[in-house]
């Protein structure tokens, strides 16, 4: 059976695909660097819209922090424009979150790989013993 998809589903998909856009050609703000919005959040009511994103290639957290708060505070801007462009009664209100489930996957892949060479040069390090 193929998966319903709701309205809301449906507004922030494009409400992704717009904001991707707008962020990357129409924020002019210099505290606003290479933004990914990977997922927003519409509320059933269509009343407000949570956008996760990440910054490309900042780990800086008061970097990251004066970014965030650019956003929120282009977030009256941005919704004018996606009024223009997507056909809707009403725009929902936007809050910008920072995504931090790819950095903590990038720490938790970094994580098993050191376990995986220490496991390894572990065996390694038994095998020489055995044959000594």
């Amino acid at each position: 059976m193929a998966k319903e998809f709701h309205r809301a589903d449906r507004v922030a998909d494009a409400m992704r695909r717009e904001l991707a856009r707008l962020i990357q050609h129409e924020v002019r703000d210099p505290r606003v660097g290479m933004v990914n919005v990977n997922d927003v959040e519409v509320s059933r009511d269509l009343a407000t819209a949570k956008v996760f994103v990440t910054l490309v290639g900042e780990d800086d957290r008061s970097k990251i922090d004066i970014s965030m708060e650019a956003l929120n505070k282009a977030a009256g801007f941005l919704r004018t424009q996606l009024a223009k462009e997507i056909q809707m009664r009403s725009i929902p209100r936007l809050h910008f979150r920072y995504d931090e489930t790819s950095v903590r996957g990038q720490h938790l892949s970094a994580l098993i790989d050191k376990a995986v060479k220490s496991d390894q040069k572990k065996s390694d390090d038994d095998s020489e013993e055995q044959n000594d």
